[in-house]
């Protein structure tokens, strides 16, 4: 799910990210593993450095995200967030080198108790999620974010790990729901007409999960009546995330956002952990052992 950089307002100063203790962690946190391909959370301030140059590939290069001229001489995406998140990479261990030449994919995670130490989720500039937390304070919600792999590596098998990773820290966590953007290219809705009408008139957070567009940002989904939609055509138009969040039991907010930086129409992904369906905790285990059997 993607969300964009911040200004100059960014809650935390990004050199913190560096001075991270670059101790490595044991084999253990390898969070699951399918053939060369293994998830675990960064170890290093490195390998986070390693993720951020795998962001600014997919983001900038790739979609043309507009970034601010110390990132593009760096070449690294980068914003506040990056000191308090948790980063979810999967790796190529079949390629020479060390771990961060092996990054082909990450997620960044940002628990809520985090969150609320360091000034709040980032989603909330676009969404209005503070009504949303305030109405289940029982419950641990988790934020993902900056998702990305490298276009070679974006296949059945990565998206699974990714998941996998997610599905396994959210348990270690203890985490009741999961949110974040989901976005569609571009900074027009109205092009998104087929797709947008069809989340809003299917899959709309409602009651105690209701949650919407920030007022002055608000774009309406409901661009078409529902007897216009033909359902195969708009699963069809929509990102494979947003689908793939679709399958797990998400639902959305009410209203979308132009991120101009990153050039997408985002929306808010809301999955309790409840919704998801069981054919899914069936394959990845209810402990999260799906792909996890082989690690030592």
């Amino acid at each position: 799910m993607t969300i964009d950089l911040l200004d100059s307002t960014s809650v935390v100063d990004t050199s913190q990210v560096r001075s991270r203790k670059t101790i490595a962690a044991p084999a253990t946190d390898v969070l699951g593993r399918i053939a060369n391909l293994e998830t675990r959370l960064a170890r290093t301030a490195a390998e986070i450095d390693a993720a951020q140059a795998v962001r600014y590939r997919v983001f900038v290069e790739e979609m043309k995200a507009q970034v601010t001229p110390e990132a593009e001489r760096r070449k690294r995406d980068v914003d506040g967030w990056d000191a308090i998140c948790d980063h979810l990479l999967v790796l190529d261990t079949s390629i020479e080198g060390d771990a961060e030449e092996q990054i082909v994919g990450t997620y960044r995670l940002l628990r809520q108790e985090v969150a609320a130490r360091a000034g709040g989720f980032y989603s909330a500039s676009e969404f209005a999620i503070d009504d949303l937390l305030a109405r289940h304070p029982d419950k641990r919600f988790m934020e993902l974010g900056r998702s990305c792999v490298l276009p070679e590596y974006r296949t059945k098998r990565t998206v699974e790990l990714l998941w996998q990773g997610n599905w396994a820290y959210a348990l270690k966590h203890g985490i009741d729901a999961m949110f974040g953007c989901g976005s569609l290219p571009g900074v027009v809705p109205e092009e998104h007409a087929l797709a947008l009408s069809f989340l809003h008139h299917n899959l709309l957070a409602r009651d105690q999960w209701a949650v919407a567009a920030r007022p002055e940002l608000y774009r309406t989904m409901d661009l078409m009546p529902p007897e216009a939609i033909n359902p195969k055509k708009a699963l069809a138009a929509l990102p494979p995330l947003i689908k793939g969040y679709m399958r797990l039991g998400a639902m959305v907010g009410d209203g979308a956002v132009v991120d101009h930086a990153f050039r997408t129409t985002d929306v808010l992904i809301v999955l309790p952990i409840s919704n998801i369906s069981g054919r899914y905790l069936n394959y990845y285990g209810a402990d999260a052992g799906r792909f996890s059997s082989s690690v030592s």
